[in-house]
């Protein structure tokens, strides 16, 4: 019931925001879309329910700080402020016209220029909040474990204990071996992470979080380090001196081998940008047909849909964040994993 009131809560603010995008002229759903999964420096939770973040400038004005509400004149249309103007998600100086400040680029061509920016984003804010909830449930939890010890769990405690143990048991020990325990941490906080953060992009007016590929580029990042910095002796031996392999093809092997290393982490950061952005999309659409072709036909074959995808999001958002903590600990396993033995039965 309570995904149901939440799901409906969506269509509403949905409906409100693409009315009022249609009052002004053609209803455009790319515009509505791109609004949608993209980052801004306000946070629109539903239709006249604002919240302005704060912009965090460093330049030729040296440090300035102030609210995003400065951006924005009593109409909601975008205004100059101390020098500055925002422009489609970026932050420009700002010249005698009020538009963006344009410089000729080493390559001849015009390019807008701006301060570097610091500012706290809708996504910041959200990564902000999910961090927040991740504290205070696991140390509700880790509370609820140093009073009951012994005891049987209760409450929010007997829910993801199950989780945990899976984690432990049927990713970390099964794909990593007994060096699990030092990895558990890092998979664990990923998976809620990436879990929690993809639930949040669910509930109306939530940022598309994950469906950031700076987000998803800064996690797979972490899996290539901690892969890399786990390495043994054993596992560089195979990418540099591939067993069974003849060695006038080492200067064609030790290659590929080594892009293997890179492309391992990028197909963790476009698989979670691209899964969860595509089911951000393909909601919104659906939504849209509504006021596309303005039919009381349309309406309830849209909302059925779009309800079904709704669901399976929640689906998506589970397994999502399931194989992302899979493919890490596997990584991890082939990082740690001796190859000793194989070598030998090889040999022979």
């Amino acid at each position: 019931m309570k995904k149901i009131l939440v799901f409906l809560l969506s269509v509403l603010t949905f409906s409100a925001q693409a009315a009022e995008s249609a009052e002004g002229g053609e209803f455009s759903p790319g515009e509505m879309i791109t609004h949608h999964i993209g980052d801004d420096y306000v946070w629109e939770f539903a239709h006249g329910v604002v919240l302005p973040l704060p912009v965090i400038l460093y330049g030729e004005n040296g440090l300035d700080i102030f609210s995003s509400s400065n951006f924005y004149d009593e109409h909601g249309g975008l205004r100059p402020y101390k020098g500055y103007v925002a422009e489609h998600g970026h932050i420009y100086y700002a010249n005698e016209e009020g538009e963006p400040r344009m410089v000729q680029g080493e390559d001849g061509e015009l390019k807008a220029v701006g301060p570097m920016d610091f500012s706290i984003t809708k996504n910041v804010a959200s990564m902000f909040l999910s961090v927040i909830l991740l504290f205070a449930v696991f140390l509700t939890i880790a509370g609820r474990y140093k009073k009951t010890r012994g005891r049987a769990p209760y409450g929010v405690q007997s829910f993801f204990e199950p989780i945990i143990i899976f984690i432990r048991d049927e990713i970390g020990k099964a794909n990593i071996g007994p060096k699990y325990e030092r990895y558990m941490p890092y998979l664990l906080t990923i998976f809620f992470f990436i879990w929690f953060n993809n639930l949040l992009g669910l509930m109306p007016g939530g940022a598309n979080l994950t469906g950031n590929i700076a987000v998803t580029l800064v996690l797979a990042l972490l899996t290539l380090l901690i892969t890399v910095f786990s390495g043994n002796k054993s596992y560089w031996g195979h990418i540099f001196a591939t067993p069974g392999v003849p060695r006038w093809l080492a200067p064609i092997m030790i290659p590929v081998e080594l892009i293997g290393i890179l492309t391992k982490p990028f197909s963790l950061m476009v698989r979670l940008f691209a899964n969860i952005t595509a089911g951000h999309i393909i909601i919104l659409s659906l939504f849209s047909l509504i006021f596309i072709f303005k039919s009381v036909a349309i309406g309830p074959v849209s909302v059925a849909f779009a309800t079904f995808m709704n669901f399976l999001e929640l689906f998506v958002a589970l397994l999502q964040a399931y194989i992302f903590t899979l493919l890490s600990a596997m990584y991890f396993g082939g990082a740690v994993e001796e190859h000793e033995h194989h070598d030998e039965a090889h040999a022979h």
